[in-house]
């Protein structure tokens, strides 16, 4: 089985798959951010390294899917291929910092990609509010992510909440984020877990 998680940056994906992980026995599939040869590089200068950066994460996560589908494992994925290509993307050209034809390009792969893989059993997204965001971000100290602007995290937000309107994909369950300490509170954690098997059993 394949679930996955979605969530602006700062929601806490990498903190509730582990958590998950754990419990349940899944394998994780982390999202590759310490090995991204882009990711400093676009921080510095977005409208240099956007189309390198979003290539390298359909990229990334494309052979993360093919390797799922291969697994008689159930996977946890931090982020799916989806948000990069209805969230990250558009949000990039919207700005100017992803020219139309750049942005062209990475649509037409993305339509390609996605005709060949399946979506997850179970979506969860994280949803959460700026200061929520803000606040994650600063804790976990990343060099290249403290020039992060609250107006891209309010704008990606802003897609993540049309995105969910229109998943007609599979399964989603909507965690809010603001609400629970997952790592600190083992009460909040059972909850959301409960939710799951609700959601899992449902798959049966």
């Amino acid at each position: 089985m394949h679930i996955a998680i979605a969530g602006n940056i700062g929601s806490g994906k990498t903190t509730l798959a582990g958590l998950l992980a754990k419990q349940f026995g899944w394998i994780p599939h982390y999202e590759d951010v310490d090995d991204n040869p882009y990711l400093n590089d676009f921080y510095e200068d977005m409208q240099r390294w956007s189309f390198n950066l979003q290539i390298y994460f359909l990229n990334s996560r494309f052979s993360q899917i093919l390797e799922i589908k291969k697994s008689d494992k159930t996977i946890i994925q931090d982020r799916t291929i989806y948000e990069d290509a209805y969230i990250f993307a558009p949000n990039l050209h919207s700005m100017g910092l992803m020219s139309t034809r750049d942005f062209d390009s990475y649509s037409t792969l993305f339509k390609m990609m996605s005709s060949l893989v399946q979506p997850p059993d179970l979506l969860l997204y994280l949803r959460a509010s700026v200061p929520t965001l803000v606040n994650q971000i600063q804790k976990r100290g990343r060099e290249y992510e403290s020039s992060i602007r609250i107006d891209y995290l309010k704008r990606l937000n802003e897609r993540y909440e049309a995105w969910m309107e229109s998943y007609n994909l599979g399964k989603v369950l909507i965690i809010e984020a603001d609400h629970y300490n997952f790592p600190n509170n083992n009460d909040h954690l059972s909850e959301v877990i409960d939710k799951i098997n609700a959601e899992l059993h449902g798959l049966f």
